[in-house]
């Protein structure tokens, strides 16, 4: 989870047999949605003694027809729904206007050639460009050219040392299997065959002779995107030979790993390899590419803590740390002897999360301080020589590049300021303003403030609140409550075109951030897996009861939203405590807790969750919330919209269609439960501008519409 299926709408003489007349009749809030039929099995499943129905196991099968006619019915009945709301189109219609801005990302330099990103406004996906010197820009790869529908996304690049060379990944319909396409930069000609069949990888030049690359073998059984992916493989592959006679370097039968990474130090000696089983701890591995044929050597042997080598000068390696240090610490050891006994503390622990990176000759600590960017600049003596004055309180990400360059990048955001990109000289520490966002709004007229509220167990949590000044809390404005709570991942303030809608209606956009995450280092992250993951949902639960009694909201005007991890936490907290919220966006969710492990690399999120098959008690603890089997016959569940994606082979749609299968038959109230699956999209990566506009305005509507409020243009 680490590092959704849309059909067009079917006129009715064209739509399944599974449709019929009676479901397209007239739907208001008032009237009781009839849903496509779901056929129920009489599969069970035994654990421990406890024999567990699963009725909908066919739906796991993405690739028969019987699924594929109730994916369409279900599309069919949600764009009737939806399309049925008045003013729908007109959310659509000023989305369209706010996306319509010039996008830029970072520059970063290749060889003689500075490159960037850049989208005009409305193009499904942003154009890399290059420019030398200060002459005109000019386009380098249009992944908008890949294919006819701009499905296909330019996943990743990476050129070699000297910028002659470069691979890119083309991710097709979202998915996370990859094609790597080399070419030489000068004339953009293809060097060798396209590799197929990479997953979850990093391109590791060596030279212009060839680069470092993982993937798993493709599962022999069942479907390439849901199948069980299990044991990552490294591999070299020398140009201009085929794919078939890549070198295995590390992985396979002798050292079985679910997940590994390399990267190649920026003076190419040491090749770096990561190993881990989970998405938590892993191994550390260098090899001297200077000496031929020398070994791979152990730096880490064990999965406890995370690490990794940020840079180095000669033999002198720079690592980021958790051993010994919850919340990071960079350390130094000499690539000799490698092994932590060895390891000299060069900028300590504090109280305040690590995540760090060098560039310009220089090391830059970026601390999370309650969830929010301190940035320091060290030299690679460990001397503290400037703290970055950042423009606000926010998110700033950046500051890496190559040791020579005087100059770095870095974008500040935060949830009133649209993501600015900022060029620092790194020998005076000073910023200034590189490319301001293009975006329609004015932060002025807006405000976040952070607050920290109690949660079940008396542990404080902090959120925070962005809405219009002058906004009167009266418990009345819709309100949107995000969350993630999972994988040492940190909600960190970020901009949105899209909540300009629900803030311009007088809403509010609300972030917790939750036990599981990474926001207060690996205490807080342990604090919300396994046997303690309750303590994400309590957390989310008194962040909603927080709003409502401080009058920001009441239930009838909240929505819960949450993708992938957080689609669970929607999930399993609307189950919980329906009462507390009007609407539930819960997208490309893990809702089958007991066999999200049995496809792709599920397993290896099993630190988080623990699996079905660990004990009775992680069972009946995975059991008690796992939003499928959470909720119960003839309960008001709130209005649900659930999204997903036929090619999301990270999260299969198998959860999100079992968990709206289950829900739909319980529901209770009148609250609709609709399902959007979105055709050739995954995960969320590489997602067209036209399909997340469509997507967003659908949203929107469905918000608004179930908690009786009218768009105003």
């Amino acid at each position: 989870m680490k590092k959704i299926i849309k059909n067009s709408l079917l006129m009715l003489a064209l739509l399944p047999p599974l449709v019929t007349q009676a479901q397209f009749n007239k739907t208001t809030q008032k009237t009781r949605m009839t849903y496509p039929e779901t056929k129920e099995t009489t599969i069970k499943d035994n654990y421990f003694g406890t024999e567990v129905a699963d009725p909908y196991r066919w739906l796991e099968d993405d690739r028969s027809a019987e699924t594929k006619q109730w994916v369409d019915a279900q599309n069919a009945v949600t764009r009737k729904f939806i399309d049925q709301i008045s003013y729908r189109n007109q959310i659509k219609t000023r989305l369209t206007k706010l996306m319509n801005y010039e996008k830029y990302s970072q520059p970063f330099k290749e060889g003689a050639y500075t490159y960037f990103y850049k989208n005009t406004g409305l193009q499904n996906q942003s154009v890399l460009y290059r420019q030398k010197g200060d002459g005109e820009p000019e386009v380098f790869l249009d992944p908008n050219t890949f294919s006819k529908d701009a499905t296909t996304s330019m996943a990743d690049i990476n050129f070699s040392k000297d910028g002659s060379m470069l691979a890119y990944q083309l991710s097709e319909g979202g998915s996370d299997w990859r094609k790597v396409v080399v070419l030489k930069a000068a004339d953009k000609t293809v060097v060798g065959d396209t590799l197929i069949d990479v997953k979850f990888s990093e391109i590791a030049w060596k030279g212009n002779e060839g680069f470092y690359y993982s993937s798993y073998d493709k599962p022999k059984d069942g479907s390439q995107l849901s199948g069980m992916t299990d044991q990552h493989k490294l591999y070299y592959h020398q140009l201009g030979t085929p794919q078939t006679a890549d070198k295995l370097i590390f992985g396979g039968s002798k050292t079985p790993r679910r997940y590994v990474g390399a990267s190649l130090t920026e003076d190419e000696r040491y090749l770096v390899i990561s190993a881990a089983n989970s998405t938590s701890g892993n191994e550390l591995y260098i090899q001297d590419l200077s000496i031929p044929d020398a070994p791979i050597v152990n730096v880490v042997d064990n999965f406890d803590k995370d690490h990794n080598i940020i840079d180095n000068i000669g033999s002198k390696l720079y690592i980021f740390t958790k051993l010994n240090a919850a919340n990071g610490r960079i350390v130094t050891v000499d690539a000799a002897n490698p092994k932590p006994e060895n390891w000299k503390e060069l900028i300590k622990e504090t109280e305040n999360v690590l995540r760090p990176s060098a560039g310009g000759g220089k090391l830059f600590a970026n601390y999370i301080k309650d969830a929010v960017s301190l940035v320091l600049q060290y030299n690679m003596d460990g001397k503290l020589e400037h703290r970055i004055e950042l423009p606000g309180i926010g998110s700033a990400s950046g500051f890496s590049g190559k040791k020579e360059e005087p100059a770095l990048y870095y974008t500040f955001t935060s949830y009133v300021y649209p993501a600015t990109i900022f060029k620092y000289t790194v020998s005076t520490g000073k910023s200034e303003l590189y490319k301001k966002s293009g975006v329609d709004f004015n932060p002025e007229n807006y405000e976040s403030r952070q607050v920290f509220y109690t949660s079940k167990d008396g542990t404080k949590v902090p959120m925070i609140i962005t809405y219009k000044k002058g906004l009167v809390l009266n418990g009345k404005n819709p309100t949107v409550l995000y969350g993630y709570g999972g994988f040492n991942i940190s909600l960190t303030p970020s901009f949105s075109t899209s909540n300009i809608i629900l803030l311009d209606q007088g809403g509010i956009y609300a972030v917790a951030n939750l036990r599981g995450g990474g926001e207060y280092g690996e205490k807080w992250h342990l604090a919300g897996t396994k046997l303690q993951k309750q303590n994400v949902f309590d957390d989310f639960i008194a962040a909603a009861e927080y709003l409502i009694g401080h009058k920001y909201t009441s239930a009838a005007y909240l929505a819960s939203m949450g993708g992938s991890n957080g689609g669970l936490l929607v999930g399993a907290t609307m189950a919980q405590r329906p009462d507390l919220f009007k609407v539930a966006f819960p997208a490309v969710g893990v809702m089958d807790m007991l066999r999200y492990h049995k496809f792709t690399a599920g397993a290896g999120w099993s630190f988080d969750y623990g699996t079905s098959a660990d004990s009775k008690e992680m069972f009946s603890y995975l059991h008690h919330y796992s939003p499928v089997h959470a909720l119960k016959p003839g309960v008001r569940y709130p209005a649900t919209l659930v999204t997903t994606a036929d090619h999301d082979d990270r999260v299969v749609p198998a959860h999100s269609f079992k968990f709206a299968a289950t829900l739909q038959k319980d529901q209770g109230g009148d609250a609709p439960v609709l399902i959007s699956i979105q055709t050739n999209a995954g995960h969320g990566a590489g997602k067209p501008t036209d399909k997340a506009i469509e997507e967003m305005a659908d949203r929107w509507a469905f918000m608004f519409y179930n908690m009786g409020l009218v768009y105003k243009p």
